[in-house]
């Protein structure tokens, strides 16, 4: 057991990705793939790689082979082991499969849980009990690194555990292994189980590594390899990201870094290169197929995101207000504040500043206010989104007239129809209805026969600004006003809005340099003669087809 100044023990990092984590259900590396995986697992700083199963393929064996000897070339020198079972021509293959590497190591194992026993062995105690002694013997003939393992070990007998253990220990294993197999265990009772197995291990002229092999069916992996540690378990036997059978092992980035966050209570250390984590992680997911989860601890997509406005301010103050790992030290990207109706005004801020946007208050208010409606529309808001939205803000208009209210009823067998309410600067309300062309030349009808603004629609524009199924449209026109040509602009998820957003800011820009507004009706708009008409109404009115509901403010 190795232990540093302080007295902190050393865990060892065994990692089985290439053995148990290709059993996952769809899983099939090839042989040039479990050279890469291998070579980045030593990078990562594991301190054994289970390459591999020999006898279950030639191409296992192969991959195992080749793994052991281009280890020896390697700059970190991890052991390269390779399972087997309690049988002789699985041991002979397994030796023959590691025997080029500069630290082999063999791992045999049987199963020793009455169930197993009875209908996969068909074998009784004594049996099971003589056939585990004589592997580790062949094994330890081969080689003096032996690891045996009591499969099932948690749904085993604990006296049987601790006699076949004993056995394997006297016969040459210098690591035994407590397999979860199943994942069947509770935390305490697998602390207790590692605990007593330890108490009854045989004096040893090497310290026996007690190590434990946790799989995750009941969500339990890492809590109970833990709680194996602090019984005094010294490996861990582990997967990038947790793949493996069924639901998977135990995670080594969850693991490892659970150790290093509490290493003060823990008083343990690990020989992994954290920085490496991450990495290592996207690795395995594209070599797998396997799609990492947004919510997997340490390696997911929000591991370290932050969308909640308490949650963000803190975190822009101090980050371990709600962080307990630094995002860097398993080498990924900084933190990210994910932008969403849940974000506050000072994320929002420190975003825009890092994209090099710098707007004064009233404009950053104003801003704010449209990105929390777009974000009520849109599960995560852009960098795209945000600078189409400040981009809107750049050129801040003093707004006499306001969305409230608009609705669209259009179809290839129905007249487009029209309604829309504006809110005046002074607190009114107002609303008309206009039937058009189409659904944007109703709606801007409509809003001359609220507003009385005689203009003249010269140009329109429609542009995707971001990218998506969610993307946001933009919208530019260009109205002409006694001789004058005013631009407005309007963004949103939904086009017509969008569209009557561009218009209304064009109309308010004429407003704030001397145009004025006169009461609905007074006069027909230029806008409408210049689109060539359309009967206006004072009421909506129903059109067959479909039906879009905007609604802003």
């Amino acid at each position: 057991m190795a232990t540093q100044a302080g007295g902190e023990r050393r865990i060892f990092i065994f990692d089985t990705t290439l053995r148990d984590g290709e059993q996952s259900a769809g899983v099939s590396l090839s042989h040039s793939e479990k050279l890469e995986l291998a070579a980045q697992l030593a990078r990562l700083g594991v301190d054994i790689i289970e390459a591999g199963f020999p006898i279950s393929s030639p191409g296992d064996f192969a991959a195992v082979h080749a793994i052991a000897g281009a280890s020896c070339g390697w700059a970190d020198n991890p052991v390269i082991c390779g399972l087997s079972r309690a049988i002789s021509a699985d041991i002979d293959a397994a030796w023959r499969a590691v025997q080029p590497a500069r630290r082999p190591r063999i791992h045999t194992f049987i199963s020793t849980s009455p169930v197993q026993m009875q209908y996969q062995l068909r074998k009784g105690p004594a049996e099971v009990l003589e056939q585990a002694v004589a592997a580790v013997r062949r094994a330890k003939s081969y080689c003096e690194d032996v690891e045996f393992s009591a499969m099932d070990a948690s749904r085993s007998d604990t006296a049987f555990l601790k006699e076949v253990f004993a056995a394997a220990v006297e016969a040459g294993a210098t690591t035994i292994n407590i397999p979860d197999t199943v994942g069947y265990a509770l935390p305490d009772e697998f602390g207790q189980l590692v605990s007593d197995i330890i108490a009854a291990l045989p004096a040893a002229a090497v310290p026996v590594v007690v190590s434990v092999h946790t799989h995750d069916d009941l969500g339990l992996a890492t809590a109970n390899a833990l709680a194996a540690v602090q019984a005094g378990a010294t490996q861990i036997e582990c997967t990038i990201n947790g793949i493996g059978e069924r639901a998977g092992n135990t995670s080594l980035e969850e693991c490892v870094m659970a150790l290093y966050t509490r290493r003060a209570l823990l008083r343990t250390f690990t020989g992994v290169r954290s920085v490496e984590i991450y990495r290592t992680s996207r690795l395995v997911s594209a070599l797998t197929g396997f799609v990492v989860p947004p919510n997997k601890a340490v390696v997911g997509a929000n591991a370290f995101a932050h969308e909640s406005g308490i949650h963000q301010d803190g975190v822009l103050k101090a980050p371990q207000t709600f962080e307990i790992m630094d995002p860097t030290t398993i080498g990924r990207p900084d933190r990210q504040l994910v932008l969403g109706k849940l974000s506050g005004s000072h994320a929002f801020r420190n975003r825009l500043e890092q994209l090099g946007i710098r707007l004064p208050e009233e404009q950053v208010q104003a801003a704010f206010r449209q990105f929390k409606e777009l974000a009520d529309r849109k599960s995560e808001i852009t960098d795209e989104d945000l600078e189409a939205i400040a981009g809107g803000a750049l050129v801040p208009v003093q707004e006499t007239f306001t969305l409230d209210y608009f609705q669209i009823s259009t179809g290839n067998r129905s007249v487009p129809t029209a309604t829309v309410r504006l809110r005046m600067a002074d607190g009114r309300e107002a609303e008309e209805a206009a039937t058009g062309d189409g659904p944007v030349h109703a709606m801007y009808h409509a809003v001359d026969r609220v507003t009385g603004v005689p203009v003249a629609l010269r140009d329109y524009s429609l542009n995707a600004a971001t990218s998506g199924k969610d993307a946001l449209g933009e919208v530019s026109v260009k109205v002409e006003y006694k001789g004058h040509v005013y631009s407005g602009r309007g963004v949103s998820t939904d086009v017509l809005e969008a569209s009557l957003r561009a218009y209304i800011h064009a109309l308010n820009k004429i407003m704030v340099n001397g145009g004025r507004a006169v009461s609905g009706g007074e006069q027909r708009p230029a806008a409408a003669a210049a689109a060539g008409g359309g009967a206006a109404a004072s009421t909506p009115i129903s059109g067959k087809g479909n039906v879009s509901d905007g609604h802003a403010g």
